[in-house]
């Protein structure tokens, strides 16, 4: 089994079809098809179900696929990590973020790995923790900022806290304050219209969790949107918003505080267990650990 064949594989798979397939590996489509049905006969068993005008996988392909897909990720994994130079002059950091820290704390600490390390290219893929957790377990990311613990099954990752993050309370600043008090309770946002994040949002599950403990169901405002969209609707007086205590002091928003013991959550660093992360991304763990540990984010 060679990796070229894994790689024509997958192409085909992905595309459904041999000729675009072919035209992606830039290779000629015969060469592509004999290196498949090589593939097949070394395997002893059909890969693709071949219809005129449909290509699918059989069960063997379908068993095959994430099989082609970690080795084929493996193997680049390997070979930037050998290409990598002394003092970093050059590479690429695969970093994945929930959508809140990408507004908050990974600006600033990109900064910093970027002002180190200038030949190293960045690529950031935002998404929801449990995303982000596949996205990371199919060698696709180098590191991912997530919100733990996590919910349901999870692969084999190495997981590391980073940072015990509060949460607040925004609302509009030429509205009146949610409550009379300084600080607010969960209970008081009963029967108060919330602007709520899209479903699969961390701080939408984290909210409506934390009302239903309160013993209620949260009333939406309204709802479906990004953390700007958010912002913007609770700046149009639509609903007030859960958000972290750093997303709010950036948003010229109100912000008000939790009564004790308040409400947080846990940023932890993640990478996959079975694999060492390439050095850059250990050096972008190094920054983002001390920066945030260190209290500077």
């Amino acid at each position: 089994m060679q990796l070229q064949q894994l790689r024509y594989f997958a192409a085909v798979a992905d595309t459904r079809h041999f000729t675009r397939a072919a035209q992606r590996e830039h290779v000629a489509q015969p060469s592509l098809s004999q290196q498949i049905r090589a593939l097949e006969r070394e395997l002893g068993a059909e890969l693709f179900h071949r219809a005129r005008g449909h290509i699918s996988l059989t069960d063997a392909g379908e068993a095959l696929l994430p099989l082609a897909r970690r080795i084929l990720a493996d193997t680049e994994t390997a070979r930037r990590e050998v290409q990598e130079v002394a003092r970093l002059q050059r590479g690429r950091v695969r970093l994945g973020a929930t959508p809140s820290l990408c507004a908050s704390l990974v600006p600033d600490v990109l900064r910093a790995f970027h002002d180190a390390y200038p030949g190293v290219d960045l690529v950031v893929h935002e998404d929801g923790s449990q995303d982000l957790v596949r996205v990371l377990a199919a060698g696709e990311l180098d590191l991912a900022l997530i919100i733990t613990p996590l919910h349901g099954q999870a692969p084999a990752l190495h997981t590391s806290e980073l940072l015990r993050e509060e949460l607040v309370v925004v609302s509009a600043p030429d509205a009146p304050p949610p409550v009379r008090r300084t600080r607010i309770r969960v209970e008081d946002l009963r029967d108060r219209p919330l602007a709520m994040f899209r479903r699969g949002y961390d701080l939408r599950e984290f909210t409506v969790a934390a009302c239903r403990e309160a013993g209620f169901e949260p009333v939406m405002g309204v709802e479906g949107g990004e953390m700007d969209a958010v912002l913007a609707f609770v700046r149009a007086g639509l609903g007030v918003a859960v958000v972290p205590g750093m997303v709010a002091d950036r948003a010229g928003l109100r912000a008000t505080r939790f009564a004790a013991p308040g409400l947080h959550r846990t940023i932890s660093v993640a990478h996959r267990g079975d694999v060492s992360p390439p050095r850059a991304a250990r050096e972008l763990q190094r920054i983002l650990t001390e920066r945030l540990r260190g209290g500077e984010a």
